[in-house]
């Protein structure tokens, strides 16, 4: 008997004194960017054209320039252009460096860290730490800056983070003389994952920095582009948007509630000092917040210093403190002899900020010269100062208001009752089906386990991709446009509708959340214990709602589960043609230039017999699985509306879908006999191949 080699064992590296190491220059971003940029993916790409926008939005408050023109060129290179007073570049005496050295390639340098201070160049500013101009050059494949002062143009480039030459200044001729900033980058695709930036992201930033910084406009060009063997390239012509608000957040909120509004827009302004601990220094505070009460639209958004707040901190946790408090406060004045004949019930628990936020809309735009952000990303503040002293007005603000306004203070604290007694009843009771069926709202993102939502709530618009299970959902998420195209993934074979009964059914997680997705209840037929949704079809919250399986028996056998609940519980929504099939290649047939897909076996052997008539080398494969599949690949075959293909279902497939799965799994045993001996034969070859 042979004897088995030994393995080798490598001896573990020597971890000692010389194992340290620090990185250096553009190297502290270029290969940590997620540090700076909170991802080293798109959205940390995204943060990087922020951070020079922030550069010129400060500018443009303090006073000097009213306009800042965003360019996002076919190339993937950017431009952002101010009028502000232009960067200074030269020589810096008190540093003994170029000011562009220290802007551009020193981490933590700018002139913003004295923003507290009489004089100080910048009062309220979005760009504090000094890192974002060095940051985004380090990151890039190029980066050039033109600074205009007036007088003189600067100019500076650097390449994959390095300076190339040496700073130009020139005269400015009278026709040439304007002041401002012009920063010409592109996103390196060696640093970020991925630098395609979505054009939705810019007019998303920009109209909300438009909102929350009147008096500035905002320009946005997106240069058209095709895409070819060559791959992308522009057409030099450009899309142009313009975002202005006249009156800031007054006008935002009046857009969102469009007609919907229950009450008139309350805007209240503050402006105060303070400090977060006694030994800590004074700082200013102003905010403007604005609010109102829609039972159709909810939206509750948070800025600070031109940022939006994604994740709250101070504002988010002053607003709930202080409508709390306010409206527990009217509800309760009603017991002690006010005219408000709005109260609590004998022993009802108190009112929760989760009552209240389902019928508001607020908008707070808050700027203070000390800011404490939770990171470099600026989503979120954690000043105690600040939310005291918001919370502390805010409480004031709504007991006048109230006062003032007794019938729409009236009708929030009613809506906010009716809001706090559905919830608990919904609580209370799990098979209460008007809270499982319902659902409020188009975005159902933390309500439904795994549910990945998306931006649009234009519901001719929205698609609901109904997927096979976890894998499926990741390859879906990242092949889809999240514009308008929603996933839900479906866990394992789901309920047969068919033998069920109704109780059974809606004790089913998976059937209660895709009902509660769609959103216009169900059609029952016969008497239901609970509180059922009548169907509405008006209240149908998708264009499209996409069945997408495997093309394999699994994949089969979901989706004719999948069908037959909307056949007894939706029929319709298949009447309508809102119902389809996702259609999956078969197989993946690979050449030199591109690679085909076959969707059955005659589309497989008419490729195939083209390409050897050219006499073309290729591979022919099965497909994958869903879950197997690149995003690029799920996005051209399964989820593109140009060239995907989907089956629209009809009622007649329905009933087939229907009739089959009752006679194979149904209580209908002689018709189960009759099915067999009429199409038994048909699957004997099958059987034999074994």
């Amino acid at each position: 008997m042979a004897r088995k080699q030994a393995k080798s064992i490598t001896a573990p590296a020597k971890y000692g004194d010389q194992s340290i190491s620090s990185l250096k220059g553009a190297d502290r971003v270029r290969k940590r960017p997620g540090v700076i940029f909170g991802s080293d993916g798109l959205e940390g790409c995204e943060h990087s054209v922020f951070e020079i926008l922030s550069n010129s939005v400060d500018e443009a408050r303090e006073g000097y320039g009213s306009e800042i023109t965003v360019t996002a060129f076919a190339n993937g290179s950017i431009r952002v252009e101010d009028g502000g007073r232009g960067i200074p570049l030269g020589w810096n005496e008190s540093e003994g460096r170029y000011n562009w050295d220290l802007v551009y390639c020193e981490l933590y340098a700018g002139g913003k860290y004295d923003n507290n201070s009489d004089g100080a160049a910048y009062e309220y500013s979005l760009g504090l730490n000094g890192l974002g101009a060095c940051a985004t050059q380090y990151s890039s494949e190029y980066f050039s800056v033109r600074s205009y002062d007036g007088e003189r143009l600067s100019e500076m480039d650097f390449r994959k983070g390095e300076p190339v030459g040496e700073l130009r200044v020139r005269d400015l001729d009278k026709k040439e003389r304007r002041h401002g900033t012009v920063q010409t980058w592109k996103p390196d695709i060696e640093v970020f994952t991925d630098v395609n930036i979505p054009k939705e992201y810019y007019t998303d930033m920009l109209r909300r920095q438009a909102v929350v910084n009147t008096g500035i406009r905002f320009k946005f060009r997106w240069e058209e582009r095709s895409e070819d063997e060559n791959g992308v390239s522009g057409s030099g012509k450009f899309e142009e948007h313009e975002y202005y608000y006249e009156q800031g957040i007054v006008d935002y909120i009046s857009e969102i509630a469009g007609d919907t509004a229950e009450t008139k827009i309350a805007l209240w302004k503050l402006e105060t000092k303070g400090r977060d601990r006694e030994d800590k220094p004074e700082y200013k505070l102003k905010c403007d917040i604005a609010f109102c009460m829609s039972k159709k639209v909810q939206a509750l958004e948070y800025y600070h210093n031109s940022s939006y707040l994604e994740h709250g901190g101070s504002p988010e946790r002053a607003v709930k403190t202080a409508f709390v408090y306010a409206i527990d406060r009217y509800i309760k004045s009603a017991a002690s002899g006010s005219q408000s004949k709005v109260k609590y019930n004998k022993n009802e628990s108190k009112i929760t900020f989760a009552d209240i936020e389902d019928c508001i809309i607020l908008v707070t735009n808050s700027f203070s010269t000390q800011t404490s952000y939770e990171n470099q990303t600026k989503k979120s503040i954690t000043n105690k100062f600040i939310a005291d002293a918001m919370s502390a007005f805010m409480k004031e603000q709504l007991e006048i208001f109230f006062l003032e306004n007794p019938a729409d203070a009236d009708r929030i604290a009613t809506q906010v009752l009716i809001n706090k007694r559905s919830r608990e009843s919904a609580e209370s009771a799990r098979l209460d089906l008007k809270k499982k069926l319902s659902g409020t709202g188009t975005d159902m993102t933390n309500r439904i386990d795994k549910f990945v939502s998306c931006r649009s709530k234009d519901t001719e618009r929205r698609e609901l991709y109904i997927v096979e299970g976890d894998s499926a959902l990741t390859s879906c998420k990242l092949g889809r446009n999240a514009e308008f195209q929603a996933i839900i993934p479906v866990r394992g074979k789901t309920l047969n509708c068919l033998k069920a009964t109704y109780d059974k059914i809606f004790k089913n997680d998976i059937i209660v959340d895709l009902i509660k997705l769609l959103g216009c209840g169900v059609e029952i037929k016969g008497k239901v214990k609970g509180n059922i949704v009548p169907f509405d079809m008006s209240a149908l919250k998708w264009a499209k709602i996409i069945i997408c399986t495997d093309a394999d028996e699994d994949g089969f056998q979901i989706r004719a589960l999948i069908l037959t609940m909307f056949y007894r519980l939706l029929p319709t929504l298949i009447d309508e043609g809102k119902v389809y099939i996702a259609e999956s290649p078969l197989y993946e047939i690979t050449t030199k230039e591109e690679t085909l897909f076959a969707y059955n076996e005659p589309e497989k052997a008419s490729i195939i017999g083209e390409l050897e008539a050219k006499k073309k080398k290729y591979t022919l494969q099965r497909s994958k699985g869903l879950g197997e599949n690149e995003p690029d690949m799920m996005w051209r075959t399964t989820m593109n509306p140009e060239t995907r293909r989907l089956i629209r279902v009809t009622k007649a497939d329905a009933e087939k879908t229907a009739y089959i799965f009752e006679t194979l799994l149904g209580d209908d045993l002689p018709e189960r006999k009759a099915f067999i001996a009429l199409h038994g034969m048909e699957y004997m070859s099958d059987i034999d191949a074994y």
